[in-house]
């Protein structure tokens, strides 16, 4: 019963934190089960892809209805992240936990450095579109999917980053939204707070991609996935109707610190 409990504390704070940061929660619930509650990695992180699925649900309608999410955008990456999400489930349990671990420190490292050096995307700031086909109408396919006072940009890198981000959400349960993110606001030219709540549409569709996969192989256990994904619905449905009043730059700080004590965490595990 305590343990069930704790579990849902625990889901609820990754909950709000994954909404808040387009991230799904995955980043959090992975160390949370395998450090805190001595899961199996591989099994974590089939929790996590379920967890995940609960956050962009809560999330999604709320982004969509405030009208912070770019539909357009994120349907058209995750057509690529999904692919890369069923190749990535494919090879997963092929990957021993130690190396798991390690690639989790790895990554949360490496994505800390890039949002802590970058800058957040100006609204409105002037932008060099690609050369793609343009329609009837005049407008590019970068007009279409760019919104008020933004402009999306590099189209192609952005879909290999949502390639990769797909393989990143099945090897290591964290929806993709910690590679999503940053390729959006970074590379795409997005701003940081259409970013995150554009990869909240996207990562439960990528996390169910792979989900079936964990499933149809016994990498789910229902016991410890039920009580972690009501308490991770409850956090999104709060986190997604408070986001508007957190700070970008805050939100910028907060991503990095967390992802920074996640890296020193299950670095530690894959150094056995």
């Amino acid at each position: 019963m305590a343990t069930g409990l704790l579990m849902i504390a625990g889901g609820t704070a990754a909950g709000a934190f994954g909404s808040l940061l387009g991230l799904g929660g995955g980043i959090l619930i992975v160390p949370l089960l395998t450090l805190g509650f001595g899961l199996p990695l591989r099994e974590a992180v089939g929790v996590s892809l379920v967890s995940v699925i609960a956050t962009s649900g809560a999330a999604a309608g709320v982004y969509l209805q405030r009208h912070v999410a770019n539909l357009r955008l994120g349907m058209t990456l995750e057509l690529f992240t999904a692919l890369g999400a069923l190749a990535g489930a494919l090879v997963a349990f092929a990957i021993p936990d130690q190396v798991l671990a390690g690639l989790f420190a790895a990554l949360s490292l490496y994505i800390a450095a890039t949002m802590l050096r970058g800058r957040p995307t100006d609204a409105g700031a002037e932008v060099v579109l690609d050369d793609v086909p343009t329609g009837a109408d005049g407008a590019t396919t970068l007009d279409r999917m760019s919104g008020p006072g933004y402009r999306v940009r590099n189209l192609w890198p952005g879909v290999g980053g949502s390639l990769f981000a797909g393989v990143v959400s099945a090897v290591l349960g964290v929806g993709g939204g910690i590679v999503k993110v940053p390729v959006m606001n970074l590379v795409m030219g997005v701003p940081l707070r259409v970013a995150t709540a554009t990869s909240n549409l996207m990562i439960g569709v990528t996390a169910s991609a792979s989900a079936i996969i964990y499933l149809s192989r016994g990498g789910i256990d229902p016991y410890v996935a039920g009580p972690t994904v009501l308490g991770v619905f409850v956090g999104a449905t709060i986190g997604s109707r408070t986001a508007h009043r957190v700070d970008v730059r805050a939100l910028r700080l907060l991503f990095a610190a967390v992802l920074v004590y996640t890296a020193w965490q299950m670095l530690g595990r894959a150094l056995g």
